[in-house]
């Protein structure tokens, strides 16, 4: 596929790509919108990709480019693997459980690999931006490597993100937010990327824990309280970052699919 043909908005081709840092297999599928030019189409790779078919991500994306909507953008979901728990995380520090050991590995499959077969494949040398997604645990995974990669990418997109992977068991009477969750304490430790924009979703019945009893429950204190480290480190709250909460939204690929047009529109809307 030559960059600068008009394109449609369903999966051009599902491929396999054999990858050494990981030692397996993984599976990627791709969606376009817009006409590809070199320098102005975007590239968002999205983690668990699996779950875009079960989305109708297709169709979203579609009805988007029909309208006119977007600017070119050709997108990738990346397929998780059967070590999902190891290799979404945070690369610098596993969470007390152990998870997150490969994340460092999965990063560099990202970046190593992945990026360099994308714009051999489609040959597109350069994007206009590119940025990445995820739900869940992949929200996480897609928030420290955006975060940790500046030079890399632009934005990320953060759907019931799980900001609560922390060092210390929460049960642990030592547990202390501000100290033991590891995103959170990233921010702190980074720099300032004025380039950043960050996306983030939440439901209001993405789960029912309230582990500080504040009558909020955990996943939207959570990613609240990232907001608000962005903030401190510089983030404008209008500008640079996006919070939609879903009213009755729960943690599933249908409320993110509710959130999905938005986001869309957010990053690559005309």
């Amino acid at each position: 596929m030559s960059a600068g043909m008009i394109t449609t908005s369903i999966i051009q081709e599902s491929i396999t790509l054999e990858s050494a840092r990981l030692a397996r297999p993984v599976t990627v599928d791709f969606y376009s919108a817009g006409r590809w030019t070199a320098g102005e189409t975007s590239l968002l790779l999205i983690n668990d990709g699996q779950d875009l078919y079960k989305m109708g991500f297709a169709k979203i994306l579609g009805d988007l480019d029909n309208r006119a909507c977007l600017r070119p953008l050709l997108c990738a979901g990346i397929h998780a693997g059967p070590e999902r728990k190891m290799e979404y995380g945070t690369a610098a520090r596993t969470d007390y459980q152990g998870w997150g050991k490969s994340a460092g590995d999965y990063a560099r499959f990202i970046l190593e690999e992945l990026i360099p077969a994308i714009r051999h494949r489609f040959g597109i040398p350069s994007f206009r931006m590119k940025a990445m997604a995820g739900f869940s645990l992949g929200a996480l995974s897609a928030m420290d490597i955006v975060w940790q990669h500046p030079q890399e990418f632009s934005a990320a997109g953060l759907f019931s993100g799980s900001f609560w992977w922390r060092t210390r068991d929460k049960r642990d009477a030592a547990y202390d937010e501000k100290r033991d969750r590891i995103m959170h304490d990233e921010i702190r430790r980074g720099a300032y990327h004025p380039w950043l924009k960050f996306f983030f979703e939440c439901g209001t019945e993405d789960e029912q824990e309230d582990r500080n009893q504040n009558g909020v429950i955990d996943s939207i204190d959570d990613t609240q309280d990232l907001i608000a480290e962005l903030v401190r480190k510089g983030y404008d709250r209008n500008r640079d970052i996006q919070y939609l909460e879903i009213d009755g939204g729960r943690h599933d690929v249908g409320t993110w699919g509710k959130a999905m047009p938005r986001f869309l529109q957010w990053g690559w809307g005309k």
